[in-house]
């Protein structure tokens, strides 16, 4: 019986996937085989555009597309007003973000507020935004997380992403292994506060995490083999968010340590090197196994401590015990008080991070 039962949830997901090597070139083809019209907008960045961005133009203009490109920075309301204003001066019927997070952050935002598709080609994967319907960007000295658009199709060349820093990948990893904290999180709010709740996102969530945290030890650097075995899971984690509807089987407490510490200790440390310090002391508080987190981040060679974070003692202290202020809404095993200081110290301590 579904009489009375008006629940109802959309979700969108990439309609393809290309993972490989070398697999850039297929850019054009697949904006042909998606049959999109008219005029391409290439948003990327001055380092980005010498190194992928020329071979996506090229693999478009091969298709007879008209092509134009924009180079922006960093991922904030001034960068979106310029994607948005070139975007309307040349007519743009699709965006390509060709980049890392920051690119095809602005691209997907640009993408919803004119309502056109966008693609998303990776030149790194240094979070699990690659394929996921959320975005960040920063206003003010706030970093906001914003409901976006999945992209149309997504293109993760494997033999350009093992170019960019490994730091970046194993910050993205280390994202990705952080869910395991989340799907905790968001199971306790079901329980306490009967949020709402989906299984499906939190399986593909738990799957990328463990795949990532199996596989540690085959995750190096300057081994495009690497890439290869992260780049799935990564696509997977943002995949969940899609279903969920939301971040919440990839965003918990290990989040919003995250979004504090880019406030009190802006610039130290990567989004996905946070999360996972984070991960490892949340954990714990969850009376989990947070030593086979800690020891999978450094397999991968990512953060494990506030001094790798480049954060102080103090610093981490204070963020721990008002982390939980970040996102009221979201019930996390912080509770609604939080931790006081010494019970925060006491964590840090029993965990290594301090």
């Amino acid at each position: 019986m579904l009489d009375g039962f008006t629940k109802t949830r959309s979700m969108s997901f990439p309609r393809q996937v290309l993972a490989g090597h070398g697999c850039i070139r297929q850019v054009g083809t697949m904006c042909e085989e998606f049959e999109l019209k008219g005029i391409a907008l290439i948003v990327t960045g001055p380092t980005t555009g010498a190194l992928a961005a020329k071979t996506v133009r090229d693999s478009l203009e091969e298709k007879k597309y008209d092509v134009h490109q924009v180079e922006v920075g960093v991922a904030d309301q001034q960068n979106l007003v310029k994607v948005e204003e070139v975007a309307k001066d040349v007519r743009a019927s699709f965006l390509l973000g060709v980049g890392g997070g920051s690119k095809i952050d602005l691209a997907k935002l640009a993408s919803v507020n004119l309502k056109v598709p966008f693609m998303s080609v990776p030149t790194s994967a240094s979070h699990d935004g690659i394929a996921s319907p959320r975005a960040s960007i920063k206003d003010g000295g706030n970093s906001l997380s914003l409901n976006a658009t999945v992209p149309l199709g997504v293109i993760a060349d494997t033999a350009l992403i093992v170019k960019a820093p490994y730091r970046l990948l194993a910050s993205g990893c280390a994202d990705v292994i952080s869910n395991s904290t989340a799907i905790l999180d968001w199971q306790l709010a079901e329980r306490l506060r009967s949020d709402d709740f989906s299984s499906s996102a939190a399986n593909l969530a738990k799957y990328a995490s463990e795949s990532i945290i199996e596989n540690a030890s085959a995750i190096k650097p300057n081994l495009e083999e690497s890439v290869w075995i992260a780049i799935r899971p990564i696509i997977i984690s943002g995949i969940s968010m899609a279903v969920a509807g939301s971040s919440r089987p990839t965003s918990g407490s290990e989040h919003m340590f995250s979004h504090l510490l880019d406030k009190i200790a802006p610039g130290k440390a990567l989004h996905g090197e946070q999360c996972g310090v984070g991960s490892i002391m949340m954990m714990y508080l969850h009376g989990g196994d947070w030593q086979r987190i800690r020891d999978a981040l450094l397999m991968i060679g990512a953060p494990t401590s506030a001094k790798d974070l480049g954060v102080s003692k103090e610093q981490l202290i204070e963020v721990l015990v008002h982390a939980h202020e970040i996102r009221k809404d979201r019930y996390t095993v912080l509770g609604d008080r939080g931790l006081n200081p010494d019970a925060a110290e006491r964590l840090a301590r029993i965990t290594k991070v301090i």
